[in-house]
């Protein structure tokens, strides 16, 4: 579930089809995100599941898999 919304999210602000998308995804190399599209995904990240993610994790969040595992855990 949660990372299924993940998958739209991302797939909303990189206009991406959401089966494209995997765990292994890289934000940076296979979306091309730059750090503004990564402040934003955080964003909507903590807008919809209810969160805030601190800035030194978000340093840590590579992959799809990262941001899915750290919302499971927080």
């Amino acid at each position: 579930m949660i990372f299924e919304k993940v998958c739209k999210i991302i797939s909303e602000q990189f206009d991406l089809d959401p089966q494209e998308i995997t765990e292994d995804t890289l934000l940076i190399d296979d979306l091309d995100a730059d750090s503004l599209d990564l402040v934003d995904l955080v964003m909507s990240f903590e807008d919809e599941f209810q969160m805030e993610v601190p800035e030194e994790e978000v340093e840590n969040i590579k992959t799809v898999g990262d941001i899915v595992k750290y919302i499971e855990e927080n």
